[in-house]
């Protein structure tokens, strides 16, 4: 089903990007602009850590009695203009456990749904949207369908995954199937932290995702350098949110485990060589304390721009990147050129 012709805050879409043109398309292509553009200039960040919630994916889950934030196509337009936001790589909004409820058929059915509007998307606004499809993770069968379905048929940029499906990391060899696919194709993997099943209660007065959700990031992390998958699939491009969760803060402690156990053969080149080729995207570990730490360990080459919208905005993360004492070519990098690298296409 078509989603074009919708309005945008009273503008049709045919105006909406006849406006962006007229804002300056020479800008649009990796390398014209050597600084930043401010958020009244032309849109130039990609944004890789962008949610939806497509209108049969939010029926779902209401039938569930999940709850979701809410989400429109006007709005999220609305939010890339106003953050000089060119591109955005969609991916389902928590909480929806990246398609996966514990029934294989319907799991099938809402990944498929989500895929086939994220598509739209991008062919009703063209250069404006990318996707990160969904697949029916843990379900190896299904998943590698999904996968089929989405490169081949959907063309999606690339995969969406969860930090952790009922208490597996992503470096669980069970899910090795999986990352053998996803490498042959090169795929950009990108994941998202999962409200891990051990922790939920905690801390019952704050919000699980405050503290659990940067830690599975990082445990994921941990469980494909330590159990191997990061070494065996080396092709594929792997994504992680918030600046790397708490991986920053823990890196000696990962260098000792290398260090005074014999880990060769899952580890051949070392930590440092694997978390120096995953990428990092900025979405709420903007500020100064978590940048510092993460470029402290990877260059900049590996900083992806990110939003957490419609839970963040990108006004705020811009805000504080240009506090960092970033270069006009290491801001542009960080809020583009790395991105257009793992996905050449947006050089067009």
């Amino acid at each position: 089903m078509s989603i074009r012709g919708r309005s945008i805050h009273g503008l049709s879409r045919r105006r909406f990007l006849a406006r962006l043109t007229a804002l300056g398309a020479g800008a649009m292509l990796t390398g014209c602009q050597t600084t930043a553009s401010t958020e009244s200039g032309t849109p130039h960040r990609i944004d890789v850590h962008h949610h939806i919630a497509p209108p049969g994916y939010s029926k779902e889950l209401t039938a569930i009695k999940r709850t979701h934030a809410q989400w429109s196509i006007e709005a999220t337009l609305d939010e890339m203009e106003k953050s000089g936001i060119a591109t955005a790589f969609t991916s389902l909004i928590n909480p929806g456990m990246q398609a996966w409820f514990g029934d294989i058929a319907g799991s099938r059915k809402l990944a498929r749904m989500s895929n086939e509007y994220a598509a739209q998307l991008v062919r009703d606004y063209p250069g404006r949207f990318g996707s990160f499809a969904s697949i029916p993770f843990p379900d190896i069968e299904s998943s590698l369908r999904e996968i089929e379905y989405g490169y081949d048929t959907l063309k999606a940029d690339g995969i969406y995954l969860w930090t952790s499906y009922g208490g597996k990391l992503l470096g669980d060899p069970a899910f090795f199937p999986i990352l053998e696919e996803l490498n042959r194709r090169k795929a950009v993997v990108y994941t998202h932290p999962a409200t891990p099943a051990c922790c939920a209660n905690i801390i019952p007065y704050i919000s699980i995702n405050s503290i659990e959700g940067p830690v599975d990031t990082t445990r994921t992390m941990i469980s494909l350098i330590f159990q191997g998958g990061a070494a065996k699939f080396p092709d594929i491009k792997w994504i992680f949110s918030h600046s790397g969760g708490v991986t920053p803060f823990l890196i000696s402690r990962f260098q000792r485990e290398e260090v005074e156990k014999d880990r060769k053969n899952v580890l051949p080149n070392g930590v440092m060589y694997e978390l120096r080729k995953f990428y990092y995207d900025t979405a709420q570990g903007h500020h100064e304390g978590a940048l510092k730490a993460l470029l402290a360990i990877i260059p900049t080459s590996q900083v992806l721009y990110g939003t957490d919208y419609p839970f963040w905005d990108g006004r705020k993360v811009s805000t504080d990147l240009a506090k960092g004492g970033f270069s006009p070519a290491e801001r542009m990098a960080i809020d583009r050129e790395n991105a257009v690298r793992l996905f050449p296409r947006l050089k067009t």
